[in-house]
């Protein structure tokens, strides 16, 4: 339900902001932080306490688990919305990441891939859920839901800001398995934060979606079982085929399949988005600015989620890691995109609320957001070019890099969140914010792929690659700006005339 009360008491907003601001704090601070440590962890040698993987082979494992993590948003989206309600699959969600976590620092590399696909499992479940609360503590008119939604990503950032600090110290000078128990800690300081401020988000939430009949719920009942019933029996089997070798895996094959798996998941859910669903015709319009939307944060991505890869990669390799004579892990450079936002999703959710009814349309701010990412690539060809002549270059490129990155992300996340819950038809509310997060599965899908292309390509090759596709993306996005307008302002009409 969405709540209409006029409460201000977290910095002008409800008081449940407070409780998913801080409950997302630490859920970020496990991902980020162990996020900052895992292609490191995964390529340093065996006696460094690492996998000792070839780098190309932990970038196409990177990817796959960052995009597994966004795309396993749509069932937690649709288990939220007909069996369990937000708030249970939130705290559901935070217990089975923690345990995910904790099971990284197991010393055996079936506990790692074990932990992976338990964190993915559980980050489905809270991720799009504790978003769509969000949305949920304002009513539909409330014109500070975008700013909401800025503070509400501001929290997000302090923690994400945090984690390389400290899991990454941990990991890279000390041990990477006791890093990533750290993340695990993080993210069960964020489950009892949930657990106690339940109170404050006064009923948002906590409930599904009624079944018009009980014919209808007995079959959501149904199909949640057989899908529990495949979550489990599938991995069950492989594993059995890969150990008795009757159909060894590969992690090219997890990847390509994985790939497959998201595209056919992809083209599924929006034939069914606008041939199926018995949809409105306004709902049909607002669901093809979705669409856009969707297609804009998938590039975005793709191009943003370089940090934790070839960015990552350059950072240790190319990069004069020493600031006023203290030599700093690579892994530090991940707290700058956080800090930034720190520093400026104040500002920017000012901007939106001082601008009012003059602020530009979510399709033209995606727009401006490719227009900062090629900016920062820009600066990457500058030096990977540099250090092309086996010099280490400064810290300042990426940092430029960084906050250029930074500039695009507080001009799209923040802003399709928002979008996302303003567009979506009620009653798929949390299964369009998985919808969001699958743009962001396919974004880091192809971020992985592209990086896997690393080793193969010069520094500069790659990111001019990548620079002109985020410009290109721009360029189609603000053509598409007008378009977009004339739906909404249709759709706006039909629902204002029935």
């Amino acid at each position: 339900m969405t709540t209409k009360n006029p409460d201000r008491r977290f910095f002008g907003h409800p008081a449940g902001l407070a409780t998913l601001f801080f409950t997302e704090l630490w859920e970020r601070f496990g991902y980020y932080g162990m996020r900052a440590i895992l292609v490191l962890f995964m390529t340093a040698a065996a006696a460094a306490g690492g996998l000792g993987l070839d780098p190309s082979r932990a970038y196409a494992i990177y990817g796959l688990y960052t995009a597994s993590v966004y795309m396993a948003s749509l069932p937690g989206g649709w288990i939220a919305d007909r069996i369990l309600g937000q708030q249970r699959s939130v705290l559901y969600g935070g217990i089975i990441i923690a345990i995910g976590y904790l099971t990284l620092a197991v010393p055996s590399e079936l506990a790692f891939y074990g932990g992976l696909a338990v964190v993915v499992i559980g980050t489905g479940l809270l991720k799009p859920n504790i978003s769509t609360i969000v949305g949920q503590i304002y009513s539909p008119a409330d014109p500070r839901r975008d700013s909401g939604f800025s503070i509400f990503y501001m929290g997000i950032n302090i923690g994400a800001t945090i984690a390389p600090l400290a899991c990454g110290w941990v990991g890279e000078r000390i041990n990477y398995r006791p890093g990533f128990g750290l993340a695990g800690l993080g993210m069960l300081i964020g489950v009892l934060t949930f657990w106690r401020g339940l109170g404050r988000l006064q009923g948002a939430g906590s409930r599904p979606v009624e079944p018009p009949d009980a014919e209808t719920g007995l079959r959501w009942r149904r199909n949640f079982r057989r899908g529990l019933l495949v979550i489990f029996c599938i991995p069950a089997l492989l594993i059995l085929l890969h150990f008795t070798g009757i159909f060894p895996l590969s992690v090219e094959f997890l990847v390509n399949s994985a790939g497959a798996v998201l595209a056919l998941t992809t083209l599924g859910l929006f034939a069914w988005m606008f041939f199926g669903g018995g949809w409105t015709p306004a709902e049909r319009r607002r669901l093809a600015v979705i669409a856009v939307l969707f297609c804009g944060s998938s590039i975005f991505w793709a191009a943003f989620e370089q940090a934790g890869s070839s960015l990552n990669l350059f950072a240790k390799n190319y990069t004069n890691n020493v600031l006023f004579g203290f030599a700093f892990p690579a892994s530090w450079y991940q707290s700058l995109n956080a800090a930034f936002i720190i520093c400026f999703a104040a500002a920017f959710a000012w901007l939106w609320i001082r601008l009012g009814d003059r602020q530009p349309s979510s399709v033209a701010k995606f727009a401006l957001a490719m227009v900062c990412a090629s900016a920062g690539f820009a600066l990457m060809m500058e030096a990977s070019r540099r250090s092309a002549t086996g010099i280490l270059v400064s810290p300042l490129w990426l940092v430029g890099t960084y906050l250029l990155h930074t500039f695009g992300e507080l001009l799209l996340s923040p802003v399709g969140l928002s979008a996302m819950t303003r567009l979506a038809p009620a009653r798929v509310a949390s299964l369009m914010m998985g919808v969001w997060f699958l743009s962001l599965s396919m974004g880091n899908y192809l971020a992985g792929r592209l990086a896997s292309f690393y080793g193969h390509l010069p520094p500069y090759e790659l990111f001019r690659a990548l620079a002109v596709l985020t410009l290109a993306a721009a360029a189609v996005l603000f053509l598409l700006v007008r378009p977009a307008r004339r739906l909404l302002e249709a759709a706006a009409g039909e629902r204002s005339g029935s």
